[in-house]
C-alpha cells in the first residue's frame, strides 16, 4: 500500500480545506517504509498535542496536502526520519515541547531544549519537574578524520543578527562539516496562544519571524477561517496580496544587497539598502507599518490602506523596477563578485527534493514548488505569478531567483492595485469547534500553520513552521567543500530564520 493510500485509510477528522486521517499506531509504523516506496510524498511539517502526533505531506505532483495522525502510545511513535530526513528537527523538536520519543530516529538529541528549562515537556500536558535529575544537555556530533579542527560561532554575532551556534569541522581551509545550534530565540510561542481566540492569538504568528510577519499571519489567519468556514472579501483578499508581495520584494533587495555586501561588494549593497528603506516607508504610509506588522488578521486586513497609499507604492516600485537593469549589469559584470558567487554553496538538486525545501532555496535548485500555485490560493489563482526556477543550485542562482521574484512581485503589486475591489475588511468571526491548516508562500518559501479549536472556538492545539525548519539543515550540506571564508556568502544566499524555527 503506498503511504498516500495508508494515510487515506484512515479516520476522516473533519480539517479543512485538507483533510487530516487519523491512523492507528500500527498504521503509523508503516508509514516510513511506505514513505521510501513514495518519494513524491514530501514531508511538510511534524508536530505534536499531548499522546498525539502529526504530520503534514504534500503531494509533488499533484500539489495536494495530506495530514495523517496517530496515537502516541506510551509516550513513543515510529520515527519518520528514516523515510524522510526533514523530520530529524521535527522529532528533536516533538521530544523537546511534547515529551514524545520517535522510535528508531535518526537523531533524537535535544534541540531546542538547552538544558535550561525548569520542566520538560512543557507542552504534554503533564509537565514533569526537573527536580535533582540531570537535564538534558546539547551535544555536537564528534570529529571524524586526520587532521580536522573544530571553529565555533556564536552564539553573539557582529552585527545586527539573530543567536546560533556554527560547529565547523575544518581541514586546513576547507569545510568537512558544519552543524548548527539553535534554540536561543525560544520564547514559548505555542503555549502563549493556547486558550486564547484566533483574533486574540493572531499577535504571536506575526512575530514569530519578524520579516515573514504578512505571511506568517496570512497562513495563521487562513488557517482559522478554514476552521470557522468564514469566507472574507475580495477587497481584504487583494490587500493580503500587496502585503504579501511587498513583503517578498523589500526582503530580496535586502538579500541580494548583503549577498554583494559578503563578497566585499558595497555599491549594490548600498543601492538595494535605499530602495528597500523606500519600499519601508511606502509600507508604513499605506498600511501603518513599516513591516505591515498586524494589518493580516483573521477574518481579513486591519487597516484599509490609506487615501494615497497606492499611489505613494506604485511610485516606488517603479523607482525599484527601473534601477534594476543596472543593478544587475553590475552584478554580472564585475569578475571579482561573480567569482565569488558562482559555484559558490552548490545545494544538490537532490536534496532539495529530499528535504522539500521551498522558495529561492529550493526553487535556485530546480525544485519547481511555489504555494501560491499549488495548492494555491486567492488572489493568486487569478494572477498566476510565474515559477522561477534555476539549475545552477549555488549563490547565483539563489540570487537570481531572488531578481526575477522582484520583477513578477512589482507587477501583480501593479495588477492589484490597479483594480482593487471595494467592500469590507474584516468580518466577525464565530465561536465554534474547528480545525483548519493553510499553507502560504511568504519570500523564503510557504509557511505552514496549523491550529485546532474546541467548542467554545479557542485554540486547544497550534503549531506554525517556518520554511526554514526545511532549509537550515541543507545549509550544513551546502557549505561541505567550501572554503570558511564563503560561510557568510553562504549563509546569506539561504537566509534562513532563526527565530521562525526556535518557536
Amino acid at each position: 500500500m503506498s503511504a498516500t493510500a495508508l494515510i487515506r485509510a484512515g479516520a476522516p477528522q473533519g480539517a479543512r480545506p485538507f483533510e487530516r486521517f487519523l491512523l492507528s499506531a500500527d498504521a503509523w509504523a508503516r508509514l516510513p517504509a511506505a514513505l521510501q516506496a513514495e518519494p513524491t510524498l514530501a514531508l511538510l511539517a511534524l508536530w505534536a498535542e499531548p499522546g498525539l502526533v502529526h504530520a503534514a505531506f504534500l503531494d509533488d505532483v499533484a500539489g495536494g496536502v495530506l495530514l495523517a495522525s496517530a496515537p502516541a502510545e506510551g509516550g513513543r511513535y515510529a520515527a519518520l526520519s528514516p523515510a524522510r530526513p526533514g523530520a530529524i528537527r521535527f522529532e528533536r523538536m516533538i521530544r523537546d515541547l511534547w515529551g514524545l520519543a520517535a522510535e528508531d530516529a535518526v537523531d533524537l538529541r535535544p534541540w531546542l531544549d538547552h538544558g535550561r528549562w525548569p520542566v520538560l515537556g512543557p507542552l504534554s500536558g503533564q509537565p514533569a519537574p526537573l527536580g535533582g535529575a540531570e537535564p538534558p544537555q546539547p551535544a555536537f556530533l564528534p570529529v571524524e578524520g586526520e587532521g580536522i579542527h573544530q571553529i565555533p560561532v556564536g552564539p553573539i554575532h557582529a552585527g545586527v543578527i539573530e543567536p546560533g551556534h556554527f560547529r565547523f569541522h575544518i581541514q586546513g581551509e576547507i569545510v568537512v562539516r558544519l552543524e548548527e545550534r539553535l534554540g536561543y530565540k525560544h520564547k514559548g510561542t505555542l503555549s502563549l496562544m493556547l486558550g486564547k481566540s484566533p483574533r486574540a492569538a493572531a499577535v504571536f504568528p506575526a512575530r514569530l519571524s519578524g520579516d515573514s510577519t504578512v505571511a506568517h499571519a496570512w497562513a495563521f489567519a487562513a488557517a482559522a477561517e478554514a476552521a470557522l468556514g468564514v469566507t472574507v472579501s475580495e477587497r481584504a483578499t487583494a490587500l493580503r496580496a500587496v502585503m504579501g508581495e511587498l513583503e517578498r520584494i523589500h526582503n530580496h533587495l535586502n538579500d541580494w544587497g548583503f549577498v554583494c555586501n559578503d563578497a566585499a561588494f558595497a555599491f549594490p549593497h548600498a543601492r538595494c539598502g535605499y530602495l528597500r528603506e523606500q519600499v519601508l516607508r511606502a509600507c508604513a504610509v499605506a498600511f501603518g507599518h513599516r513591516l505591515m506588522m498586524d494589518c493580516v488578521l483573521p477574518g481579513g486586513v486591519g487597516p484599509d490602506i490609506a487615501p494615497g497609499g497606492a499611489e505613494t507604492i506604485l511610485a516606488v516600485l517603479a523607482a525599484v523596477e527601473a534601477e534594476i537593469p543596472a543593478l544587475v549589469r553590475i552584478y554580472e559584470s564585475h569578475a571579482s563578485l561573480q567569482d565569488r558567487v558562482v559555484g559558490t554553496g552548490f545545494l544538490n538538486p537532490d536534496f532539495a527534493r529530499a528535504y522539500a525545501a521551498g522558495g529561492f532555496v529550493g526553487r535556485g535548485s530546480g525544485r519547481r514548488f511555489d504555494a501560491r500555485m499549488a495548492p494555491g490560493y486567492a488572489p493568486y489563482d487569478l494572477l498566476a505569478p510565474p515559477v522561477v526556477v534555476e539549475a545552477g543550485g549555488d549563490v547565483d542562482a539563489r540570487v537570481r531567483v531572488r531578481i526575477a521574484e522582484l520583477r513578477a512581485s512589482i507587477a501583480m503589486v501593479r495588477r492589484l492595485l490597479g483594480a482593487l475591489p471595494e467592500g469590507e475588511i474584516l468580518v466577525a468571526l464565530p465561536a465554534h469547534a474547528g480545525e483548519g491548516c493553510a499553507l502560504v508562500e511568504g519570500f523564503r518559501g510557504d509557511c505552514l500553520a496549523w491550529l485546532h479549536l474546541d467548542d467554545g472556538g479557542l485554540i486547544r492545539g497550534v503549531f506554525l513552521r517556518d520554511p526554514s525548519w526545511l532549509q537550515w539543515p541543507l545549509l550544513e550540506a551546502a557549505i561541505e567543500g567550501n572554503i570558511v571564508a564563503d560561510f557568510p556568502l553562504c549563509n546569506k544566499s539561504f537566509n534562513c530564520s532563526y527565530s521562525g524555527v526556535d518557536l
